[in-house]
C-alpha cells in the first residue's frame, strides 16, 4: 500500500516547484512588476487592483517612507519631502541635475564627488535610496500576490543608461534585498513581450517614450538571436516635459510668474498631466483651475483647451525624438524601408500626435496591441522566468550593444579603442601594449570612454596602476590589457605582464554617469571632427615616435658614440637629433615626418657599428661546436 502525503492548501510539497521570478519596470513616472503564471506573463496589481505604482516617495515626520499613490497625493502639499522622477538623478552628478533646470522642487546638498543627495525631514537621502524604496514596495506586492519571496528579478533600464546609472540601479536593488538576475534595456524587453517570430529575420524599431526618458532601439532578429544594432534617445525627455510645457501654458493663462512656489508648481503639473491624458481621447476640454498654496499664492483660471493647442506645445519635443530615430538608423546602417515592425512603448505614446508622427516617419503603423505602460514589465518577466531556470534558456538570445567606445590612453594623449561603439555585449576584448622607456617597472592605465582620437575629447572613467614589471629595454615588455563588459553593461579592466603574470584590475564605477545629451554630443563630435581627429592623432603619433627616437639616439651616443664615430659624424648626428626634438614640439607633422626619416637614415652607419659590437661580444670565447649546441 502506498502512502499519500496531505497538507494544508498552499503548503503542499512540490518536488518540481518553480522558482519565483519577477520583471520590474523601474520607470520615471510609474513602476510595475510582472511575473509568469501558467506560461503567461501578467502584471501584478496591489490590493486596490491598481497595476501602476507612481514612482514617488514621501518622507513623513515619523514612520517609514510612503510610496506610490499616497505619496503622489502628498506631492502638492509637501513638495520638498516628496521625491518624484528620481530616475533622472540616478548615476548623475549635482551639476547634471542643476543643468536640468527648475523641474525639481527639492533641496540638494552641495555634494560634488557623486550623485546629488536630497534633504528631507528624515535626513539626507540619495537617489539610490529613494529608488530602493520603490523596488521594496514592488517586491512586497509580489510576495502578497504569490505568497513567497522573490528568488530573482530582472530590472529594465533605458538603453542609454551608462555604466554608472546601471550600477546605481543595481545598488538600489541590493538595498531592497533583491537578487538581480540581469539588467536589460527597456526596448529589448518590449520586443520580447511581443513574442517576435524566431523563424523570420526582421528589423524592429522600438520607440519608447516614457515619463522621463526617450529611447529608440534598432533591433535585428535572426535565427533566434536578438541583436540590438543601435540605440539612441534622450534620458531627459519624456511625458514629464509634455506636462511641463502645458503647465507653463496654464500658468501663463492664469497670470502667474515663471517660477510659482513649489506647491503651485506641483498642482499645475498634476493638472497638466490629467489634461494631457484626457486630450488623448477627446478633441477639447473645459478646464477649471482653483488652488491656494500655504504661502497664500493662489491660482484661478477657467477656459477651454483643445488638442491643437497641446500639439503645438509638444510638437518640437516629438521632433527631437524623430532626430534620435534618424541618427540611430544611420548608426545601424539601416534604411527606413528595412524596418519591418515599430513597437510603441511608454504611456506618452498614447498622445495621438506621437503615434501619427512615428507612423509617418517609419512609413508603417506601429504596434500598440499590448498596453504600452505594461509591455516592458511583461518582457522583463519573460526574461526573468528564463534566467531563473523555469524555461529553456535558449529560447531567445539577447545581444545588447555598447553605446560608446571603450579604450585606454597611450603616449601622446592618444586613445587606443579596445571595444568600439555598438559592439554587442556581453563582450571581452584584449590587446597587447608595451613600455615606452628603458627600465620601466610600472605604468598607469587610464580607462576612457568616447569615440574621439584624443584623451582630452573623451570621458575619463578610471585609472589604476600596474607595478612590478621587470626592468627591460623599451618595447620588450608585453602587457595584455583586457576589457570585459557584462550583460548589464558594467565594465572591468585588467592588465597582465605576460612574462611574470603580474596583474592588476579594476571594476569601473565612476561617481556619476553621462547625461544623454553628453553622450549624443560625444557621438556627434566624433563624426563632425573625424578629419581633424585623424590629423591630430597622426601628429601626436609622430611626436611620440620623434621623442622616442631622440631619447634612444642620445642614450646610444652617450654610450659609445665618440668611440664609433668621427667628430664630424658625431656632431652631424647630434645636430639632427636636436633638430628633431625642436620639431617634435611643433604641429608641423610633415616636417616631423621628414626629419624622422632623415635621422633614421643618418644613424644607419652608427646602428650597424653598434650591432657589430654586440655580435662580437656575444661570440667572444665561443667555439663553433658550442654555438651549434646552443642552437639545437
Amino acid at each position: 500500500m502506498s502512502l499519500m502525503q496531505i497538507a494544508e492548501p498552499g503548503q503542499s510539497q512540490k518536488p518540481h516547484q518553480r522558482k519565483i521570478a519577477a520583471g520590474i519596470d523601474l520607470g520615471t513616472t510609474h513602476s510595475l512588476v510582472a511575473t509568469v503564471r501558467s506560461g503567461e506573463a501578467v502584471v501584478l496589481a496591489d490590493h486596490t487592483n491598481q497595476k501602476l505604482l507612481p514612482s514617488v516617495v514621501n518622507y513623513p515626520e515619523q514612520g517609514s517612507p510612503i510610496v506610490g499613490h499616497s505619496a503622489y497625493n502628498l506631492a502638492v502639499s509637501d513638495p520638498h519631502n516628496t521625491i518624484a522622477s528620481v530616475k533622472r538623478m540616478m548615476g548623475r552628478g549635482i551639476d547634471d541635475v542643476t543643468h536640468l533646470g527648475a523641474q525639481f522642487p527639492y533641496r540638494f546638498t552641495d555634494k560634488r564627488d557623486g550623485m546629488p543627495e536630497l534633504i528631507t525631514r528624515q535626513g539626507i537621502v540619495s537617489p539610490v535610496q529613494v529608488s530602493s524604496e520603490i523596488l521594496r514596495c514592488l517586491a512586497c506586492r509580489t510576495k502578497q500576490a504569490l505568497g513567497d519571496d522573490v528568488d530573482g528579478v530582472v530590472i529594465t533600464v533605458p538603453a542609454y543608461f551608462d555604466d554608472a546609472q546601471r550600477q546605481a540601479t543595481r545598488d538600489a536593488a541590493r538595498i531592497a534585498n533583491l537578487t538581480v538576475l540581469r539588467l536589460i534595456n527597456e526596448p529589448t524587453a518590449a520586443a520580447l513581450a511581443y513574442g517576435l517570430d524566431n523563424d523570420k529575420e526582421q528589423v524592429i524599431a522600438v520607440y519608447d517614450l516614457g515619463g522621463g526618458t526617450f529611447d529608440i532601439s534598432i533591433l535585428r532578429l535572426h535565427k533566434g538571436v536578438f541583436e540590438v544594432l543601435a540605440t539612441g534617445g534622450n534620458s531627459a525627455l519624456g511625458g514629464d516635459d509634455f506636462d511641463r510645457n502645458l503647465a507653463n501654458w496654464l500658468a501663463e493663462k492664469a497670470g502667474l510668474n515663471e517660477n510659482p512656489d513649489p506647491q503651485i508648481q506641483r498642482y499645475l503639473l498634476n493638472q497638466a498631466r490629467d489634461i494631457k491624458q484626457q486630450l488623448s481621447d477627446v478633441e477639447s476640454l473645459d478646464v477649471h483651475l482653483e488652488y491656494q498654496s500655504k504661502s497664500g499664492l493662489s491660482v484661478q483660471w477657467q477656459g477651454e483647451i483643445n488638442r491643437t493647442v497641446l500639439n503645438e506645445l509638444v510638437s518640437k519635443l516629438i521632433q527631437k525624438t524623430m532626430m534620435s530615430c534618424r541618427r540611430s538608423l544611420k548608426d545601424a546602417e539601416i534604411d527606413i524601408s528595412d524596418v519591418g515592425e515599430v513597437i510603441m512603448v511608454g504611456g506618452s505614446t498614447r498622445v495621438p500626435l506621437v503615434r501619427s508622427m512615428v507612423a509617418d516617419y517609419f512609413q508603417t503603423e506601429p504596434l500598440v496591441s499590448i498596453n504600452p505602460d505594461e509591455v516592458v514589465a511583461i518582457g522583463a518577466a519573460l526574461q526573468a522566468d528564463i534566467l531563473i531556470g523555469n524555461r529553456a534558456d535558449n529560447e531567445t538570445l539577447l545581444l545588447d550593444v555598447l553605446p560608446l567606445s571603450l579604450g585606454i590612453e597611450t603616449m601622446g594623449g592618444l586613445v587606443e579603442k579596445i571595444i568600439p561603439r555598438n559592439s554587442p555585449i556581453p563582450v571581452s576584448r584584449a590587446q597587447d601594449f608595451t613600455t615606452y622607456q628603458d627600465g620601466q617597472t610600472g605604468l598607469k592605465l587610464h580607462v576612457v570612454q568616447g569615440d574621439r582620437e584624443m584623451v582630452n575629447d573623451c570621458r575619463s572613467l578610471a585609472e589604476f596602476n600596474l607595478t612590478g614589471i621587470p626592468p627591460m629595454v623599451a618595447g620588450a615588455a608585453h602587457i595584455r590589457v583586457t576589457f570585459q563588459v557584462d550583460a548589464d553593461g558594467l565594465v572591468s579592466v585588467s592588465a597582465t605582464e605576460q612574462s611574470t603574470g603580474i596583474e592588476s584590475h579594476i571594476v569601473v564605477k565612476p561617481s556619476y554617469g553621462l547625461t544623454d545629451e553628453a553622450i549624443m554630443e560625444m557621438i556627434n563630435a566624433s563624426m563632425d571632427h573625424a578629419e581633424d581627429d585623424i590629423a591630430a592623432r597622426r601628429l601626436a603619433e609622430e611626436q611620440v615616435e620623434a621623442m622616442r627616437l631622440v631619447e634612444a639616439s642620445r642614450a646610444a651616443l652617450a654610450e659609445n658614440g665618440r668611440e664609433l664615430l668621427s667628430a664630424d659624424e658625431f656632431d652631424a648626428l647630434v645636430k639632427s637629433i636636436d633638430g628633431l626634438e625642436a620639431l617634435s614640439k611643433t604641429d608641423d607633422h610633415l616636417a616631423i615626418k621628414d626629419q624622422l626619416e632623415a635621422l633614421n637614415k643618418e644613424s644607419e652607419i652608427f646602428a650597424a657599428k653598434r650591432m657589430n659590437i654586440s655580435i662580437n661580444q656575444a661570440l667572444v670565447g665561443s667555439t663553433v661546436d658550442e654555438l651549434a649546441q646552443e642552437n639545437r
